[in-house]
């Protein structure tokens, strides 16, 4: 997933969870699907990350008809000093 600023963000779904109907991992409780989603990231503004939450929380509603309450997002940030592409680290870009 890319951002506006050019930026890229890795959504990771949960090991162990359930396939669901369109191929999306989920986990089930009490009967109900709870999507959590991982996203690993360089650091972002929190305005950025409530921006980002609310589109991956939308994204789910509208893709398996889960109320908005149970679908989680995780955010993990990696500081540009310890994330490389191409065997160069994106703080030296």
């Amino acid at each position: 997933m890319s951002s506006s600023d050019g930026r890229t963000s890795d959504l990771r779904l949960v090991p162990g969870a359930r396939e669901g109907w369109n191929g999306l991992r989920t986990q089930q409780r009490k009967g109900n699907l709870m999507p959590i989603v991982t996203v690993l990231q360089g650091p972002r503004t929190p305005e950025l990350k409530r921006d980002l939450v609310q589109k991956v929380t939308d994204a789910f509603v509208d893709s398996l008809g889960v109320p908005a309450a149970s679908v989680q997002v995780w955010i993990q940030e990696t500081p540009p000093e310890s994330w490389a592409v191409g065997g160069t680290l994106t703080a030296d870009k």
